[in-house]
């Protein structure tokens, strides 16, 4: 009888999981004077009162992040002991944003490209 149950519910688990918001992604590639940062830099995004873990970008200065929320976003990068933001939007599905950084009056700067 159980096993009935558990047959019955499972396709009804798989429904709902598939009703849910998906999390959207942001990913990218951050240079800095033309050049990859490299494994030198990290990202974190904050949607609201939302935030989401820095993560490192990886050899060829790349990063990816899942975010569980959608709208306006801030993006903060992180690289040589100073960030910058930048305004983002984040969708129900992948968004790419490469950026290229620059440093103007001692200050890190991030636009994208």
């Amino acid at each position: 009888m159980f096993q009935g149950i558990k047959a019955a519910l499972l396709p009804a688990i798989f429904l709902l999981a598939g009703s849910t918001a998906r999390a959207g992604e942001v990913y990218g590639r951050i240079t800095s004077g033309g050049a990859s940062v490299g494994e030198g830099a990290s990202v974190g995004v904050a949607c609201g009162d939302k935030a989401y873990s820095a993560r490192p970008t990886d050899k060829s200065g790349s990063y990816h992040i899942v975010v569980g929320a959608t709208g306006k976003c801030t993006l903060t990068v992180t690289y040589k002991g100073q960030s910058a933001e930048l305004p983002i939007v984040s969708y129900e599905n992948e968004s790419q944003v490469d950026i290229a950084l620059e440093t103007k009056d001692g200050k890190l700067q991030a636009r994208r490209k």
